[in-house]
């Protein structure tokens, strides 16, 4: 049994780590501010079933937040630390990014300093595709010079892996940076192209579509994504930097398409120019994630997209 504490984990991505964690016999220690980007009563829901184990134990607070965050290292003693708290979304990042800045550099540097007081056995800290931009070369590999960030958010991301990676280097704590593609499934935040296409879908609305339809996503089904970080916390790496993803993109008109033939609807689409901050692709090299986790990504858009239509 493992005593893990995950930040974010009220989030569509640490909500599901957190019941798998939970499944597996292992102690969660979740810390969460419930932040408003969407709405606080959705991730609520999320952590319903986490809510009754007796191995969980939720703290509502802020990352920002240094004393609080020492209280709950001091009290619970957590042998590893997920981070997956931040503050998401590219376009929303353009409006804000001192918010950004903050909360994703500023708060990655709370919970590394803690980590090192407290002596964490493993640092794993969620990043994003983001942080490789309009980089030209494809598949993106993890020795990418990353020089290409066109996003606050992308660039937030990366500078936080600056500072994960400096104090491997510098207090030696054991750290893994997992760059996450485009992740989707249930409880997907309702920002994102499966919620937002899906709804337009099914209530006969038009879809909202920047570009031409030809740009393309990696798109990473959530229990893939926490196969990939549970089989980390069952390892000791020094220091990896690891991309989660489906290697397999898909262009946005291929997307729509899929959605339509799943839900028995033809979509209405409404185009427009590309947004600031999107990138045209995303395709992960998972050659890594083979060789040091035995991971690949199992589920195929179709599978996913369906099991998301089936939840919603």
């Amino acid at each position: 049994m493992k005593k893990v504490l995950i930040t974010g984990c009220a989030g569509f991505i640490g909500s599901h780590l957190t019941d798998q964690l939970l499944k597996d016999n292992n102690k969660v220690i979740g810390v969460d501010n419930f932040n408003d980007y969407y709405d606080p009563a959705i991730k609520e829901k999320n952590l319903q079933k986490a809510k009754r184990s007796k191995n969980f134990k939720l703290y509502r607070l802020d990352i920002l937040n240094l004393a609080a965050l020492t209280d709950v290292f001091k009290k619970e003693k957590p042998q590893k630390v997920v981070h997956l708290a931040a503050r998401a979304g590219v376009r929303a990042s353009i409006a804000n990014p001192l918010l950004y800045g903050q909360v994703n550099v500023l708060g990655t540097v709370n919970l590394l300093k803690l980590s090192v007081d407290f002596n964490i056995r493993g640092f794993i800290y969620g990043s994003s595709s983001s942080v490789y931009g309009q980089s030209i070369r494809l598949p993106f590999t993890e020795d990418d010079s990353c020089k290409n960030i066109i996003s606050p958010y992308g660039a937030s991301k990366r500078a936080a892996e600056f500072f994960v990676e400096s104090f491997y280097r510098g207090f030696g704590l054991k750290c893994v940076i997992f760059r996450l593609f485009t992740v989707y499934g249930p409880r997907s935040r309702p920002d994102m192209a499966p919620a937002l296409f899906s709804e337009a879908i099914l209530e006969d609305k038009p879809i909202t579509q920047f570009g031409d339809g030809s740009s393309s996503r990696d798109y990473t089904y959530i229990d893939d994504i926490t196969d990939g970080i549970v089989r980390t916390l069952d390892t000791n790496f020094d220091f990896e930097i690891i991309n989660l993803g489906n290697n397999h993109p898909v262009t946005l008109a291929d997307f729509i398409a899929i959605l339509e033939k799943i839900i028995g609807k033809k979509a209405k689409v409404k185009k427009f120019p590309m947004q600031a901050g999107d990138v045209e692709k995303t395709w992960a090299y998972i050659g890594k994630a083979k060789r040091l986790l035995g991971w690949v990504s199992k589920t195929s858009l179709e599978t996913g997209l369906q099991k998301y239509i089936n939840w919603r």
